[in-house]
């Protein structure tokens, strides 16, 4: 294996740099936000209504298992050609979006409903080059001890797309509508047509400015078994993940078929990796107490952040009565926490050269915010519940950055970007499954509770679900209409019945905070194990770097 040596990097070689793989984040984090507020008006022109998950599902798939493939690329092959690949990609796929369905239905693609969720999976493929590829870049040009201010930075990134996107969403779906020879154009393409333009400028930065790094570990050979075993194990189990409970029974034939083509595929992975050097995932990484305790960690930590971000504006609308735009707002103090949380850690960090107490300090803060969330009644306001929520999000700052800071340090150059890809894997895997199981929770909770509390509209219809116990939670007047066709006219039974399915809705969202306590408090535990070490600098990257070639 050819060792390629540690260089210096100049103040401006660092600065764009730090702007072009800025821009990439915002292609990747946007994407993820911006596409919500526009959904309803797809589904209008599209149609489709029930595969409307898969349009989510199919972008989360190819991302989240191509991630530690990506890692392992740019490890071999330096990180520009794979960023340059992936926003490549991500802007083909981008585009196919936005034509999904003007040609009509199309052989072998469908209509326009089964075009948007392929050319989705596309874009997914060249999402998961652009987040991995980004924090492995500024691990490679700038030392652990100097790092936290960038990674701080990648973390306000993040706080903002979560912000701006259903804003950018929702003016571009209702105001961007425009005719060209005659052929209108929907405002919801131009959700997808806008990363071309953002796309341009982050290749021509990448291409012209960003310094040829990574490639530390020329020579290797690509574990190509390995790779196709990480599609083969993680595609059946994540696409089990978002089925079950809903579209699938948890125990029908096809889950348990593909919980056990994930289970055996993983098996076979991790023996064919024994002692292999190349593997797209070394398994020595693991006997590091810092990458294998730091990436649990991550994973319990997203794991439980799911059954807050997915649900409390689900809490908001139905138990509250707030319109779908105020309850995206009301996440703002905890996004606006992670942001102030995650930039005041990095800089921290890159002066006092430490991450531990940083991140044991944030857990802690966590931890009192979920259990002052735990307290949210009817009569709670909703300054109090914002107040909470930038508590929660000031004490998932640190996390953000500092997990991967860590791994990053404790680990050898060559190995940076394996590092970088398996902590952006873990934190992907935990929200995929913390989505799933807090659904699964909630919706067992409501197909026990809806009918008992509100036994007119079980009997009312025979296709009766919890979907449509959602919505006539929040439309009175729909909800009078199903009573008035059953006979029931009086004003007060509409109310007391309305009244039973926003208390039911409330209890069972509110009941998911409890799991969430437990599995961040876990995820506390497992924070307090990692081993206190400081951050490295430039002498120490470069002792790392002769040892590994040695």
């Amino acid at each position: 294996m050819t060792q390629v040596a540690l260089r210096s990097y100049s103040s401006a070689e660092r600065r764009l740099a730090l702007a072009a793989v800025l821009i990439v984040l915002l292609l990747s984090a946007l994407d993820q936000t911006i596409v919500s507020t526009a959904m309803p008006r797809i589904i209008a022109e599209l149609h489709g209504l029930e595969r409307i998950a898969w349009v989510g599902t199919s972008y989360l798939l190819a991302s989240t298992v191509t991630v530690p493939i990506y890692g392992k690329l740019g490890d071999l092959y330096g990180r520009r050609p794979i960023l340059v690949f992936g926003v490549l990609v991500f802007l083909g796929g981008s585009m196919l979006c936005g034509l999904a369905g003007e040609f009509g239905t199309l052989p072998v693609l469908g209509d326009g409903m089964t075009q948007l969720i392929v050319c989705r999976a596309v874009q997914g493929i060249g999402a998961g080059a652009l987040a991995t590829g980004a924090f492995a870049t500024v691990a490679d040009i700038v030392p652990p001890a100097e790092r936290g201010r960038y990674t701080g930075w990648f973390g306000a990134m993040f706080g903002f797309a979560s912000v701006a996107g259903p804003v950018i969403g929702g003016l571009l779906t209702d105001n961007a509508t425009t005719s060209l020879f005659g052929h209108v154009i929907s405002g919801w393409r131009f959700v997808f047509y806008v990363n071309l333009p953002l796309g341009a400028v982050a290749l021509y930065v990448l291409m012209a400015h960003l310094p040829k790094v990574g490639g530390h570990a020329r020579g290797e050979r690509i574990d190509w078994p390995g790779s196709l075993l990480i599609l083969v194990a993680f595609v059946p189990l994540l696409l089990a993940l978002s089925w079950g409970g809903h579209d699938l029974p948890w125990g029908s034939p096809l889950m348990l078929g593909m919980f056990g083509t994930g289970a055996a595929a993983l098996c076979l992975l991790l023996l064919i990796s024994r002692g292999k050097a190349h593997a797209v995932v070394p398994l020595t990484l693991f006997s590091e107490p810092v990458f294998r305790r730091g990436n649990l960690a991550l994973f319990l930590i997203n794991f439980a952040f799911m059954g807050l971000v997915m649900f409390l504006p689900l809490y908001l609308q139905v138990a509250r009565g707030v319109a779908a735009t105020q309850s995206g707002f009301a996440l703002l103090p905890l996004m606006g926490g992670v942001l102030v949380g995650s930039v005041f850690a990095g800089r921290l960090a890159s002066r006092y050269k430490v991450y531990k107490p940083l991140l044991v300090g944030g857990g802690a803060l966590t931890l009192v915010g979920i259990l002052l969330l735990l307290q949210i009644g009817p009569d709670t306001s909703r300054n109090a519940i914002s107040l909470r929520l930038a508590l929660v999000g000031l004490g998932l700052g640190p996390a953000q950055g500092m997990f991967t800071l860590a791994i990053q340090s404790a680990v050898s150059p060559a190995q940076t970007g394996v590092a970088t890809s398996s902590a952006q894997f873990f934190r992907q895997i935990g929200s995929t499954i913390g989505v799933a199981v807090f659904g699964a929770v909630l919706t067992n909770h409501l197909s026990q509770e809806l009918p008992r509390r509100a036994p007119e509209l079980a009997a009312a219809s025979a296709t009766f679900d919890i979907s449509r116990a959602q919505a006539l939670a929040m439309d009175p007047v729909a909800l009078g209409k199903v009573l008035a066709a059953q006979g029931s006219t009086d004003p007060a039974a509409v109310a007391r019945v309305g009244s039973e399915l926003k208390a039911s809705f409330a209890d069972a969202i509110l009941g998911l905070f409890p799991i969430s306590l437990v599995v961040f408090a876990l995820a506390f535990v497992v924070t307090l194990m990692v081993p206190n070490r400081r951050l490295r600098g430039r002498n120490e990257m470069e002792a790392a770097t002769a040892a590994h070639a040695a």
